[in-house]
């Protein structure tokens, strides 16, 4: 028996590995022939013809729509990435026992039984920040390289300024950056209108950043474009001798025009006034609310690791930066890197409550932690929910807390500790180090005693 599949999550990182390496796994420990191909920030493990045509039954662990053409024929299996991270024993069942296959025509269409599931408003946003992950992350550590040569490094008029400081700045800031929300905008459009939907939508992002609605203009700017540019490419009907005319230049001539003119009278003004209201409240919080808004940051951020939760505040903090409040995508940072540090360490401490292959996966939760990958930390709350969410909650809570509750700040949106080396970038490094720690010791203090060991639990017959 030969499987052979495709996983693919929005973001392209972890999601689409954690799955196909579960998929791989079990399939193997069950005795059947697996090839995965992952569709991450690459394409890997690419299946030929040759794989394809000789599998029994196809699996795609998917997030987002990809391209079936080479499945026609197949007997093919549609799951989530997170179903097959937590199910993928089950996956592999059902299939075998061919329950909610699907049939893929010549056309790479669903049979009339099937019909392709509907991109949720999640998925178009997530598309957005899919497009505009890069931008973000590339413009943010440039900036805070630029920075490593001092505060003022990067202004002409000051007496400490530098030519490669002020590079880094106008590449990454002035330029990368700055493309942060018109990216968003693009994505979200493209998600619902495809091609039609980026030029509006790249306007209606690059309208938010001048009309000062930032981040949450871009939203509701690329939704409507996207919107708007699907009823017009896909909607209405024209003559087929005037349809590649009418694609090309009345599309995006009316799309862009009608988004454009709701973003300036009408989208524009009150997320401004929104936007700057929520920045001045921010800025104003003192100690006591900035631990209360710390602790909302972690647990989210630990909720649902990587899932809608920790996407939402993340994306929220990132776009505060451009506003210039840069605290909470600090804590965002700390309470990201705890899940998976703080497992790590426990599968040191309490040897005796994980598996040897648990064991095996906390030497890697040392890396994605330090690297801010919080997904790493997901095999183990699938083993083990009710004891383990809770205690990364916990710490991501601790860490998040302290560092809102000290007022550290960090130029840079992403890179773990990594960032930490590059001198200006994190304000009040020791506090931020104190509440990583901090928060890493209460999620292994946490999982070590809630969790049961491993010959207790076999005994029980509890999954392991």
């Amino acid at each position: 028996m030969k499987i052979v599949g495709v996983t693919a999550c929005p973001t392209g990182i972890a999601h689409t590995y954690m799955s196909a390496e579960k998929l791989t796994k079990t399939a193997e420990d069950l005795g059947y022939e697996v090839k995965i191909e992952t569709q991450g920030a690459k394409v890997e493990n690419v299946l030929t013809k040759e794989d394809i045509a000789s599998a029994d039954y196809v699996i795609l662990a998917v997030d987002k729509e990809i391209d079936t053409a080479r499945f026609a024929g197949k007997k093919v299996k549609r799951v989530s990435t997170s179903r097959a991270i937590k199910e993928a024993d089950v996956i592999i069942k059902e299939v075998i026992a061919e329950k909610g296959l699907i049939n893929y025509s010549a056309e790479s269409s669903l049979s009339n039984s099937e019909q392709p599931p509907k991109a949720s408003l999640y998925n178009h946003f997530m598309n957005g920040v899919n497009y505009m992950l890069p931008f973000v992350i590339a413009g943010g550590i440039l900036i805070a390289i630029s920075f490593a040569f001092g505060i003022d490094a990067a202004n002409p008029d000051s007496a400490s300024y530098n030519a490669i400081a002020a590079a880094f700045s106008k590449i990454g800031g002035d330029t990368a950056f700055a493309l942060m929300v018109p990216a968003l905008a693009a994505g979200i459009s493209v998600s619902v209108a495809g091609r039609a939907g980026f030029a509006p939508g790249l306007v209606a992002g690059t309208l938010a950043t001048a009309g000062g609605s930032g981040f949450l203009g871009g939203m509701i700017g690329g939704i409507l474009a996207g919107y708007v540019a699907h009823f017009f490419a896909n909607k209405v009907n024209v003559t087929k001798s005037l349809a590649s005319i009418y694609q090309l230049i009345v599309v995006p001539l009316l799309a862009i025009t009608i988004v454009g003119l709701a973003m300036v009278f009408v989208i524009d003004t009150p997320i401004a006034w929104v936007l700057d209201a929520l920045t001045s409240w921010l800025n104003g919080l003192g100690e006591t609310s900035g631990v209360l808004f710390g602790l909302l940051i972690g647990v989210m951020m630990a909720a649902d690791m990587g899932g809608p939760i920790n996407k939402s505040i993340s994306t929220f903090s990132i776009g505060l930066m451009t506003a210039g409040v840069t605290a909470p995508i600090a804590a965002c940072m700390a309470a990201g890197m705890v899940p998976p540090l703080g497992l790590a360490l426990a599968t040191l401490l309490f040897r005796n409550k994980f598996t040897t292959e648990e064991k095996t996966a906390g030497n890697s939760c040392w890396v994605l932690g330090a690297s801010y990958i919080t997904e790493g930390a997901i095999p183990f709350a699938v083993a083990d929910p009710l004891r383990v969410i809770p205690s990364l909650m916990l710490g991501s809570a601790t860490a998040a807390a302290i560092s809102m509750g000290a007022g550290v700040t960090s130029l840079a949106p992403h890179g773990g500790i990594w960032v930490m080396f590059i001198p200006n970038v994190i304000d009040h490094l020791f506090m931020y180090i104190i509440a990583i720690v901090a928060g890493t010791i209460v999620t292994a203090v946490s999982v070590g005693l809630l969790k049961t060991p491993v010959n207790k639990r076999k005994n029980k017959g509890e999954m392991l």
